[in-house]
């Protein structure tokens, strides 16, 4: 199978936003009198839509009362986002434009509503052919539309795209959605993405090459 598009997480997989958006998660949930550590963000909330990760630790609250804790939620990100502004990873974007080259198509995606913000604030909006968020999708991960919607928008097959995901979650739902799956494992906690395809620390040890040989397994 000829390599013909990838699709690549935002969050821990082309922008650091993940210290940001557990700093919000964490202020939110204090205020709801519930500890929260970076062990939980990683299992219970990292990956997946905000009303999700809102009842995975408030599971004993309304959906009204779910719904205003998000929106907390979401205030203090974008209050993060502004005030200490986005880092993008070389290695990403040094793979994107390599594949750029040889003419793949890209798409990003992020269960986040506050995606087309993330990437316009890094100012990386062109590089992408499509952009899914957290807007478009109605079932989140480990559900695979967010990826399948990614590859119908690039008019591509799933047997022709690799996905890059840093999330137990994300490569759950890559797998269901019968994608190969490159794990991009940002915590020195590689098996925690054993699901995937093959698991590597940073996109610098990735090449055309490389993803074109995945593909052929």
């Amino acid at each position: 199978m000829e390599l013909k598009g990838a699709i690549f997480d935002l969050d821990g997989v082309v922008v650091d936003t993940v210290p940001l958006h557990f700093k919000a998660w964490k202020k939110m949930f204090s205020e709801y009198g519930r500890e929260f550590t970076f062990e939980d963000y990683k299992k219970k909330v990292d990956g997946i839509p905000r009303m999700d990760g809102a009842r995975a630790i408030l599971n004993d609250l309304s959906d009204e009362e779910l719904e205003k804790a998000a929106a907390k939620k979401q205030k203090y990100f974008l209050d993060f986002l502004l005030e200490e502004g986005v880092r993008v990873y070389k290695g990403t974007l040094d793979l994107i434009s390599q594949l750029r080259n040889k003419n793949i198509k890209i798409a990003v995606i992020s269960s986040s509503k506050n995606c087309l913000d993330i990437l316009e604030r890094a100012e990386i909006v062109n590089i992408f052919d499509v952009i899914i968020t957290g807007n478009d999708i109605k079932r989140g991960k480990p559900n695979p539309d967010i990826f399948l919607m990614a590859c119908a928008r690039l008019q591509l097959e799933p047997s022709g795209c690799i996905v890059f995901e840093d999330a137990y979650m994300g490569v759950k739902a890559a797998k269901e959605g019968n994608f190969k799956c490159i794990g991009v494992d940002r915590y020195q906690d590689p098996q925690r993405l054993s699901g995937a395809d093959l698991v590597v620390s940073d996109l610098s040890e990735i090449d055309y090459k490389k993803m074109m040989e995945l593909l052929q397994r």
